[in-house]
């Protein structure tokens, strides 16, 4: 498959580079786990395999040989050879066909999944790009104009696979405004007043939100902090604290929170006053800059059923196709 243009960024992602955390290395992988899994199934892909994670505007590619290739996530109106095609559905592309993409009109992100999958080596485990040491991926940086990328060899039921789709029903909904979190690791460091400002606010999607973190934009309440003299090992701002792990989806406030992302770093000294719920990073993965979002507090038991409704939900879908 040749990159005829990279979009705006586009890079190799999969599930992500796991068991690594304590030496300071993020999963990365993609964004939406959702979307990358179900366009990895459509085509009869394991959901590991490698897939392309566009983001905002997809790239154009020209497949060399024929094949099977499903687009999932953000709506970028998909064309194969200037043929307007179907997103969440298998669709096949002869050798020559080039595939192109316009600005999302929906959510943020989008994947391209082609049966047999992106097939370069993996690093540490994982065929995912990190861009901020540049490993993993296509020369651990985004796609440009002029890359090739290798496709493994399809499974057997891939041409079977053609015409499959998902129900509407079955398809996120990137409109959802509510964000799920816990609340803690360090929320003890706001007041009761704070910890509510914090959750009855309206934030917005900064312009500074990318695979490491989104800054979001509202109301001040580094004045609602407790008053105490900052331990030894702590920063002098009322912010710091001495330095922790941040969990992926943690909430930081840094003058205004910032939610790490994927490939954000491990730790650090900002007081992190609450954590995503995991599969609901599928869906702040696809806010768009400037949208807006509010945080809903649940405690960990209902964080737990949301994690296995979701896995349910993954299952239900497998299932059909």
């Amino acid at each position: 498959m040749r990159i005829l243009d990279g979009g705006l960024v586009t890079t190799v992602q999969d599930t992500g580079r796991h068991g690594h955390y304590h030496i300071g290395m993020p999963p990365s992988g993609a964004m939406d786990q959702f979307a990358h899994k179900v366009g990895n199934w459509l085509v009869g892909n394991d959901e590991s395999d490698a897939t392309l994670e566009m983001t905002y505007m997809g790239a154009n590619v020209e497949f060399e040989e024929d094949a099977v290739f499903a687009v999932t996530g953000a709506d970028m109106e998909p064309s194969l050879e200037d043929e307007p095609i179907p997103t969440w559905t298998a669709v096949r592309a002869e050798a020559g066909d080039t595939l192109s993409f316009e600005f999302a009109t929906e959510g943020a992100r989008s994947y391209l999944a082609v049966a047999g999958g992106i097939d370069i080596e993996p690093v540490m485990g994982s065929r995912s790009t990190y861009t901020l040491i540049g490993i993993g991926g296509h020369e651990g940086r985004s796609l440009e104009a002029g890359d090739e990328l290798p496709i493994g060899e399809p499974s057997d039921d891939a041409d079977d696979m053609l015409g499959s789709s998902i129900d509407e029903a079955d398809r996120p909904d990137y409109s959802t405004t509510e964000i799920n979190v816990v609340m803690g690791l360090c929320d003890y460091r706001l007041t009761d007043e704070g910890r509510q400002r914090f959750l009855d606010a309206d934030w917005k999607v900064s312009d500074e939100a990318d695979r490491v973190g989104y800054r979001f934009e509202g109301p001040d309440i580094t004045d609602m902090f407790e008053e105490r003299e900052q331990p030894f090992g702590a920063g002098t701002d009322v912010t710091n604290v001495v330095d922790l792990g941040y969990p992926v989806g943690s909430i930081q406030m840094a003058g205004q929170p910032i939610i790490l992302m994927r490939d954000a770093v491990t730790g650090g000294g900002y007081v992190t006053v609450g954590t995503v719920v995991s599969p609901e990073r599928d869906a702040l993965a696809q806010c768009r800059t400037h949208s807006t979002v509010d945080f809903n507090a649940v405690d960990v038991e209902e964080a737990l059923e949301i994690r296995r409704e979701r896995d349910e939900h993954l299952e239900t879908v497998q299932e059909s196709l």
